[in-house]
């Protein structure tokens, strides 16, 4: 008898511990979404359920566009309301004057979803049909470019505009192992245990490709003196404030000390331009921002800290602003982390 109990509690035992362990790889590991994207050369994340209570309730109202509104009233999903993550992959383009322009976008949405009413629009708008290990494809034509879509399960829908639908394939083929938490892409691999714990909203690798003009990056007007291709970490967390953490890796510890001198000349000057700037919530939140920035090295890391205080916040999200996504028919969204709250997002085109 004591020889069974004891049995029975070795099994108890292993089976609590290989169920604390599943959780533990679970909550270390990416958030799935980020898991099925394909190779890539920058990934950027948000999830918005964190602060769903904080930002819906004060969020000014959206008025959409047209056919916008015609999407809305098809499908019934109301981005604001129901999107709860996305996951874009960044692919770089050899052709930067093609189609797509210098990047084109892979992305998982996870939300609350009519799948039905959503495959009915996707099949009364879509050119092609592709079945793909037993998944459905839709291609729908978009400004030159074919953006293709897949509902891979009752809360999430793969789109990708790239030239080729290798990428949506490999979200498909990722999905199959969704279960197994570090698969993923090889960039997601070398950078995730970099990502600050409890950030909403992070990216990682290229992630100035969007922003990219004439070969430079630039962010509020100013070109940084950072080619195409650097390497970022960048992650937003809400502690009270909202707290915004960005890090380049740069080519040489020489280099990373260089940039931060530069960097810090350029934060100056836009702190400057600020002081002239109408005092609207958005001007006053940039101004916050650049003035609570502040600069460090760590070897041939260049990181970049600042906040913004939960009243700029609030305003900000009080603001009234439009709904203009441009071709609903794409149904690819790609919003940005730090304006998600109070912007629609605008398709990959």
């Amino acid at each position: 008898m004591l020889r069974r109990t004891r049995r029975l509690l070795w099994i108890i035992a292993a089976v609590v511990g290989f169920i604390a362990v599943a959780v533990f790889l679970r909550f270390k590991s990416p958030p799935e979404a980020a898991r099925l994207l394909p190779e890539s050369d920058g990934i950027l994340y948000v999830n918005l359920r964190p602060l769903r209570a904080l930002v819906h309730p004060r969020m000014a109202a959206v008025t959409p566009a047209p056919d916008y509104q015609q999407f809305l009233d098809a499908t019934g999903f109301v981005w604001e309301r129901d999107l709860d993550q996305a996951a874009i992959a960044l692919h770089r383009m050899a052709d930067p004057r093609g189609p797509n322009g210098p990047v084109a976008y892979s992305m998982v949405l996870v939300g609350r979803l009519d799948g039905r009413r959503i495959a009915t629009w996707l099949a009364a708008h879509a050119a092609t049909r592709e079945d793909y290990v037993g998944q459905i494809i839709y291609s729908l034509p978009s400004d030159g470019r074919t953006v293709r879509i897949a509902q891979i399960g009752y809360d999430t829908i793969a789109i990708s505009n790239t030239p080729t639908p290798e990428q949506i394939h490999s979200i498909l083929d990722r999905h199959r192992t969704a279960a197994l938490p570090f698969v993923g892409s090889t960039l997601l691999a070398r950078h995730w245990a970099e990502i600050p714990l409890l950030s909403f909203a992070w990216g990682m690798g290229q992630i100035g490709l969007p922003l990219t003009e004439s070969g430079a990056i630039h962010i509020f007007g100013l070109a940084l003196p950072l080619p195409p291709e650097t390497t970022f970490l960048a992650s937003l967390r809400w502690v009270g404030s909202l707290r915004l953490r960005v890090e380049e890796i740069a080519p040489s510890d020489q280099a990373a000390t260089s940039q931060m001198a530069t960097l810090g000349l350029l934060f100056a000057l836009a702190r400057g331009a600020t002081a002239s700037l109408a005092p609207t919530p958005a001007n006053r939140g940039l101004e916050q921002l650049l003035a609570s920035a502040q600069l460090s090295t760590r070897r041939d890391r260049v990181v970049l800290r600042a906040q913004l205080p939960a009243k700029t916040l609030i305003d900000l999200l009080e603001t009234p602003t439009s709904a203009d996504p441009g071709n609903a028919a794409a149904l690819a969204s790609a919003p940005a982390p730090a304006s998600t709250a109070s912007s629609a997002p605008a398709p990959p085109r």
